[in-house]
């Protein structure tokens, strides 16, 4: 079936249900930002295969709502079909909320499968939609019923990773998630996310590409902790491990009843960000606290977390290094494509013994293609790179001891002003946060100008945020901390600064049909001094590859910037060089001296 015959069957399911409208998210069934193929309904019902969005679908319409980051994505990818693309966040375009309020008619249905919808939109949508007295049908799964020849779910095995890696045991993780439980006077903590359940346990898996982490619940009480999750994955390290607590192990899908029960006189801790709206209402508890203890132990990476991260960005950062020396010396002579350029540096990667997987979906764009902050090449999309313009490759790794995710834009060739204009302020808005000191206190938004000001001061702006934060050998977008220039509640990545945390710092400058460039560092916060005024605090940067200096300009640039630069690219050498061949060292000599 093509998309529309697709979206005519849901139709018919919707009708059979007496549904008037069914949302699909792009979510699983922990709103895990990636999602393993089973649960790829949105991209399966619309064709739009970007990280986020929800399609919408009544008798009459069909809508899919996404962020700035995939409007041009989607547009080419909706052509064809009846789907609209609905542009989250611009002027004129309703959210999914307000245009449900606004065009179903009293007394409708809503329809969604409550496993994919989180636990906080399900009630926002319960209290609003009300208003028209308009019901909430969440039993059912109407894409499963139309998709014919659906993947299974992953069967990946689950590996425990060591305390050499993690710097503490899952008994003391468990330990401090019940400090935490009864200072916020809970008996029951009911776990969702998985990245937080594989930061807990110590336990990483691949059911979900890119992201280590293993299908499953869990619940800790004061005494008991239950995992729910097919056995067959666990290994008989985890089993020991886990025994030492005597984790009891249930099957994955007997959280639903599980839940059911738990003490109503009970005080339970969720994340209603990540607790699906079916789990939570089979929860009868007296009071469900929305409170997560591992979103904020988990972000603050401890001694041995950096040590192991740091060791990884060496790695990567000589894979990077190989990578450029390749492009540079090889595209005159044609035969390089986005793919093949893909396939490279993850060739280059795959050297190294502790690297397992890529850390998102590479992102490799020549000339107007990384306009597309997200663009993935394909076979149908593939270009060769000339000897000109700009080639944008945004990419990372997942190694035993750390997650890495760097950006570096290179110059194939010789640049207008402009593109040197634009690549300049691009690196000297990433050099303009790396050197922040602020006190202690400060959200990602209090920094955010001292990146984005830069394209500002130009009028020119970027539809996403300047970082995210990272996980721990687990995902590579990781709340609470990450730096955008407003406060977006929903999206939760604006938290204070801790020490330990690690964001990255990616300005950059998007101009659609002509060129994209961003410049993409791992920082970690840490303390400087302390005094009359208060704590203060800084930047470490974590990542080192060479910032392609044919891009730069530096008589754009303060003496500053350029001091900062030449430090930056001096570490660079440092720790890369010995790794390298003597050709390869020679040449990043080169492209690490000094302006």
């Amino acid at each position: 079936m093509n998309i529309n015959e697709r979206i005519s069957a849901l139709r018919k399911a919707m009708a059979d249900k007496n549904i008037d409208a069914y949302m699909i998210p792009s979510a699983d069934f922990h709103q895990s930002e990636y999602v393993g193929d089973y649960f790829k309904s949105r991209e399966f019902i619309s064709g739009f295969n970007g990280s986020a969005g929800t399609v919408i679908v009544t008798k009459d319409f069909a809508g899919l709502w996404t962020d700035g980051r995939y409007f041009i994505q989607a547009e080419n990818q909706l052509k064809g079909s009846e789907v609209e693309l609905m542009k989250m966040g611009v002027e004129g375009f309703p959210t999914t909320t307000e245009y449900l309020l606004e065009n179903l008619a009293e007394g409708s249905v809503l329809g969604f499968d409550g496993r994919v919808i989180c636990a906080n939109e399900g009630n926002e949508l319960t209290e609003v939609l009300a208003e028209k007295n308009i019901k909430i049908e969440y039993q059912y799964d109407l894409v499963d019923s139309i998709w014919e020849g659906r993947p299974s779910l992953s069967d990946a095995k689950a590996f425990m990773l060591g305390i050499e890696y993690t710097g503490e045991s899952f008994s003391s993780k468990l330990q401090r998630t019940r400090e935490k439980m009864a200072e916020k006077g809970a008996t029951c903590h009911v776990m969702t996310s998985l990245d937080d359940i594989a930061w807990t346990f110590n336990m990483r898996g691949g059911d979900i590409a890119h992201s280590p982490v293993v299908l499953s619940y869990a619940v800790i009480t004061t005494d008991k902790v239950v995992l729910f999750i097919d056995e067959a994955k666990l290994s008989d390290e985890l089993k020991a491990e886990f025994a030492k607590e005597n984790v009891e192990i249930l099957p994955y899908n007997d959280i639903y009843e599980y839940v059911k029960g738990i003490c109503e006189c009970e005080k339970v801790l969720v994340d209603g960000t990540k607790l699906n709206y079916a789990v939570f209402n089979n929860i009868k508890a007296e009071k469900i606290v929305d409170y997560n203890p591992a979103l904020f132990f988990k972000a603050c990476k401890n001694e041995t977390e950096l040590a192991c991260t740091r060791n990884a960005h060496i790695k990567d950062g000589v894979a990077i290094t190989k990578f450029m020396y390749w492009l540079k010396n090889n595209v005159a002579k044609g035969g390089i494509t986005e793919l093949s350029a893909q396939a490279k540096i993850a060739e280059l990667r795959a050297e190294n013994k502790d690297f397992f997987d890529t850390s998102f979906g590479t992102i490799a764009a020549y000339k107007e293609h990384a306009a597309m902050m997200h663009y993935s090449s394909t076979p149908e999309t593939d270009v060769e790179l000339k000897p000109e313009h700009l080639f944008l490759l945004d990419s990372g790794g997942q190694y035993l001891d750390g997650t890495t995710d760097i950006t570096r834009t290179f110059v194939l060739g010789e640049l207008s002003d402009e593109l040197k204009l634009h690549f300049t302020s691009v690196v000297r808005g990433m050099i303009g946060l790396s050197m922040a000191k602020f006190l202690y206190g400060c959200h990602g938004y209090n920094l955010d100008i001292l990146a984005r000001g830069v394209m500002w001061k130009m009028g020119i702006d970027y539809q996403c945020g300047t970082g995210h934060g990272i996980g721990h050998v687990l995902n590579v977008h990781e709340a609470p901390n990450g730096f955008r220039w407003k406060l977006v509640p929903e999206r939760f990545d604006s938290a204070v600064l801790e020490e330990g945390m690690i964001t990255t710092n990616e300005p950059g400058i998007y101009i659609e049909g002509s060129h994209g460039i961003r410049i993409e560092n791992e920082i970690v916060c840490r303390k400087a001094e302390k005094n009359f005024y208060g704590q203060f605090m800084n930047f470490e940067v974590i990542t080192f590859a060479p910032i392609d200096l044919d891009g730069i300009n530096p008589e754009l640039m303060t003496e500053e910037e350029k001091n900062y630069l030449n430090w930056y690219h001096g570490q660079v050498f440092e720790k890369i060089s010995p790794f390298l061949t003597a050709e390869e060292a020679e040449w990043l000599k080169e492209y690490t001296r000094a302006i």
